[in-house]
């Protein structure tokens, strides 16, 4: 297997498919074979101690793949039932051929529609796998639902059928399965939306086709985006010079925090230091400025009352973040449009991205050096949709973004999206339901923004600060559970993270 983590499109993994096939000589059903030989062995490995097995089989290659699978598994001394939800007479290609390989043996279909009490140990999805554009229906509904009603194991071939490959988004219904065994090349929609709750686990085998077939896919579909690895922060962050002094590593101005908000920007700035920054700034509302570093004494805060206070502190060698409780008030709207000026760096979260929906309805405010750090609702106020809209299509929805604002765009939520100005795409699979809780987002901002401080470019910022947040949540939910976790325990277990990049990179450069 090759350790691939670009994510393509169903259209971009076709084309793998049709030059693995054309141009390499590979036939069709030799693929089919090794992707039924995979599901196989990752059930038997997994799911060891079920001897009854249900496959339930659709038109296509995905309905090819699940006779190969019977096939396979009862020359191993599975018990297999196969249940097809088309005549297989009309089966064509590769599929036909799996199917009459199964029939040859002695094969027998059960009848469709099932017994609802129907009972196995495992059941295997291989309905409708990539080849979903538009919401299940008829027969197709009916088998989803029968699939996950039983009271068993589920394992997906290819992709979950009714989960949309290229979006996240489910099609009506989607099977939900315990593990899913994709081929050939890994889906996008994955890893995003509704994916990771549909897909569960994910096994990937490119089926030994050569890397020179996703190439030559590359070279006429375009390049797919990819998976945020862990061993991407020990890339990134570079070795500290002994002989170094904290100017070195930048000087982060927190702004937000209008009276009754103080906690957001005291949990932004807490995460930028916890980053790395050399110094952080917070500026801030009068009301309690006097206090709000009292248990944080590395920070410094400075009151701001409005009008020109922000740009007698700016300095060209500062990271702006802004929007961490900042409020929608006039006072919030002058430093918003102070950091919106400034020649710096700068990340936009919360209240701020609001602010510049406001400001941006007839024409999008543009600058450069931006990072925009949206979750679905306020990514819908920027681009004057419902939040249904950007759900619809993410990965879309990040892109647009990033054109249109010419930033850096982090889409938030389950398989967080990072879009470059460029187009290039990320996903972020790292991440748990508790960090779903408030002040998490400020504590991605101080990340990014600390990042920013210490070189990173926008985009490396945005990629790094979201693997760093996400693994941190991931640390703090193993130690906490996810029902208790809270924002801070993001902040306290990034240490670690960061101390994880150090160690690695030292094993890259040894």
């Amino acid at each position: 297997m090759r350790a691939s983590h670009k994510l393509y499109t169903s259209r971009q993994v076709r084309g793998v498919d049709y030059a693995a096939i054309h141009e390499f000589d590979i036939a069709g059903y030799e693929l089919m074979t090794r992707a039924a030989a995979a599901v196989v062995e990752h059930a038997n490995t997994n799911f060891g101690s079920a001897r009854r097995w249900l496959l339930v089989c659709g038109p296509g290659n995905n309905g090819g793949d699940g006779y190969v699978i019977a096939r396979l598994a009862t020359d191993a001394g599975i018990d297999v039932s196969v249940c097809s939800l088309v005549d297989p007479a009309l089966l064509k290609g590769d599929a036909a051929t799996a199917w009459a390989d199964w029939h040859s043996t002695g094969g027998k279909l059960l009848a469709w529609p099932l017994k609802e009490d129907f009972s196995t140990d495992l059941v295997i999805d291989a309905v409708l796998g990539t080849g979903i554009s538009r919401s299940v229906e008829g027969e197709y509904l009916h088998a989803i639902r029968f699939i996950n009603a039983i009271d068993c194991p589920k394992i997906a071939v290819d992709v979950p059928s009714g989960l949309n490959a290229d979006t996240g988004c489910v099609m009506g219904e989607a099977v939900r399965a315990e593990s899913t065994v994709t081929f050939v090349a890994q889906k996008r929609g994955m890893y995003t939306a509704n994916g990771p709750d549909h897909c569960g686990s994910i096994v990937f085998d490119d089926l030994a086709i050569p890397k020179a077939a996703e190439d030559s896919m590359a070279r006429s579909l375009g390049e797919g985006g990819f998976l945020l690895e862990p061993g991407l922060l020990a890339g990134m962050m570079k070795p500290r010079a002994r002989n170094s002094h904290k100017g070195r590593f930048g000087h982060v101005l927190a702004v937000g925090g209008m009276a009754g908000m103080s906690g957001a920007i005291r949990l932004c700035g807490e995460a930028a230091l916890r980053s790395g920054a050399g110094r952080v700034t917070l500026v801030t509302d009068p009301v309690h400025a006097a206090f709000i570093n009292l248990g944080r004494p590395e920070l410094m805060v400075k009151a701001v009352t409005g009008g020109t206070g922000l740009r007698e502190i700016l300095e060209p060698g500062h990271v702006v973040a802004v929007g961490p409780g900042l409020g929608l008030s006039q006072w919030a709207e002058s430093l918003f449009q102070q950091c919106f000026d400034a020649a710096t760096d700068l990340v936009v979260d919360a209240d701020a991205l609001n602010l510049l929906a406001r400001r941006s309805n007839k024409a999008p405010l543009v600058r450069k050096n931006w990072v925009l750090t949206p979750h679905p609702a306020e990514a819908a106020r920027l681009l004057d949709c419902e939040p249904a809209e950007i759900q619809q299509d993410r990965i879309a929805a990040a892109q647009t973004l990033a054109s249109r604002f010419n930033a850096c765009v982090v889409l938030k939520g389950c398989g967080t999206v990072i879009a470059s100005i460029d187009g290039e795409y990320a996903i972020c699979a790292a991440g748990n339901p508790g960090m779903a809780t408030a002040g998490s987002g400020d504590v991605l901002t101080g990340v990014i923004a600390a990042l920013l401080g210490q070189g990173l470019s926008c985009w490396q910022a945005a990629l790094a600060g979201v693997l760093a947040h996400a693994e941190a949540g991931d640390l703090a939910a193993t130690r906490l559970g996810e029902t208790a976790l809270i924002a801070g325990d993001i902040t306290a277990h990034l240490a670690p993270v960061w101390k994880a990049a150090e160690s690695n990179r030292g094993r890259l450069t040894s």
